[in-house]
C-alpha cells in the first residue's frame, strides 16, 4: 500500500513516513514499542492531504494518553518555541539561559565597535576556560515552515566581517567567533553559503549534531511553553516575568505566587518541570 501524501509546514508535499515520526518520537523519550505503536495507529487513520500540523497533534495527545506527560512535553520542544513570540526576546533570554548553562558569559544587546561603523549584536558570550568570545545574531520566527535564508546569511556575515576586521595594534579584537541562530531551520542556499563562507549556523536541526535539539537536551534546559500542565495564559504571564525556561521555573517559586499561583498549581507544574528535567539525552538511552 502506498502512503498517503502530507502536506509539510513550508507547503511543500511529500510521502508520510511513520518510521521517520516512530523516530521522533523517540528521540522525545517514548519507548521504541510505545512509538512504533503510535505511528502505526496514525498511519492507520491518515487521510490523504494531511498537514504535518496535524500529525503532530495526534501523536502529542497519544503520548499524553500513556501517561507520559514529560515525554509529550519533549516531542512539544519545536512547537514550544514557536509559542516564545511575536517578539524576539524570550528567545534571547531562552538562548542566554541555555549559553550560561553550557558554562558561558552571556550579555544580550551589546554594541561592538566593528573597523567602519558600531554594531549592536543580540547575543554575547565569553567563555573564561576556553577563552573564546562570540557575538551572535539571533533569527526568531513563530512560523514553524519560515526558514532563515540566504539573503540573512550574507548580512550578518558581513556584520561579523566588519567586527573581526579590527586591527590588533589599535586595540583588541571584540570576539573570535560569529554564530546565526534560529528556532526553526534553515534553507538550503543558506546552509550552503555558510559552509563555503564559514559562518556558524546553529538552528532545530542543523548541525547534525548539536544542533539545538541537541543541546537543549544535553544541558536540560527547556523552554518553560513546553510544560503541558500550563495554559496559555499562564504561559504568557510566566514569559511576562521573563521565566523562559523549565529549569529556571523551579527557581522562582515566590514569583509563582507573587503572579497568582495556587500551592497546589505550583507542586503540579514543578513536577512536570522536575520530571522534564530528569529525561536522559536521547543519545544516552537504551
Amino acid at each position: 500500500m502506498t502512503a498517503p501524501t502530507i502536506v509539510k509546514a513550508d507547503g511543500s508535499v511529500e510521502r508520510f513516513n511513520p518510521a521517520l515520526l516512530a523516530d521522533s518520537l523517540v528521540r522525545a523519550g517514548a519507548g521504541r514499542h510505545a512509538a512504533e505503536r503510535i505511528a502505526e495507529k496514525i498511519t492507520a487513520s491518515l487521510a490523504p492531504g494531511a498537514t504535518s500540523k496535524q500529525i503532530y497533534r495526534r501523536a502529542f495527545a497519544l503520548l499524553r494518553q500513556g501517561s507520559a506527560r514529560p515525554v509529550a512535553a519533549r516531542y512539544a520542544l519545536r512547537r514550544a518555541l514557536l509559542e516564545f513570540g511575536p517578539s524576539g526576546h524570550p528567545f534571547e533570554d531562552f538562548i542566554s539561559r541555555l549559553f550560561a548553562k553550557e558554562g558561558w558569559q552571556v550579555e544580550t544587546r551589546k554594541m561592538i565597535k566593528g573597523h567602519c561603523v558600531t554594531h549592536e549584536v543580540d547575543f554575547y558570550a565569553s567563555h573564561p576556560g576556553k577563552g573564546e568570545y562570540m557575538a551572535a545574531e539571533l533569527k526568531y520566527h513563530n512560523d514553524p515552515g519560515y526558514k532563515t535564508d540566504l539573503k540573512i546569511a550574507l548580512y550578518v556575515k558581513s556584520r561579523f566581517d566588519d567586527i573581526f576586521a579590527c586591527d590588533p595594534a589599535v586595540r583588541a579584537c571584540p570576539i573570535d567567533r560569529g554564530l546565526l541562530v534560529t528556532n526553526t531551520k534553515f534553507s538550503s542556499e543558506a546552509i550552503a553559503y555558510a559552509e563555503c563562507a564559514g559562518v556558524e549556523l546553529l538552528g532545530w536541526s542543523y548541525p547534525v549534531e548539536g544542533n539545538l535539539f541537541d543541546r537543549m537536551c544535553r544541558a536540560k534546559v527547556y523552554p518553560v511553553t513546553t510544560l503541558t500542565t500550563l495554559t496559555t495564559a499562564e504561559k504568557r504571564l510566566l514569559i511576562g516575568e521573563r521565566i523562559v525556561a523549565a529549569d529556571e521555573l523551579l527557581e522562582s517559586r515566590s514569583a509563582l505566587a507573587r503572579i497568582g499561583f495556587s500551592a497546589a498549581r505550583i507542586g503540579e507544574v514543578f513536577a512536570e518541570a522536575e520530571e522534564l528535567i530528569a529525561l536522559p539525552h536521547p543519545a544516552d538511552m537504551p
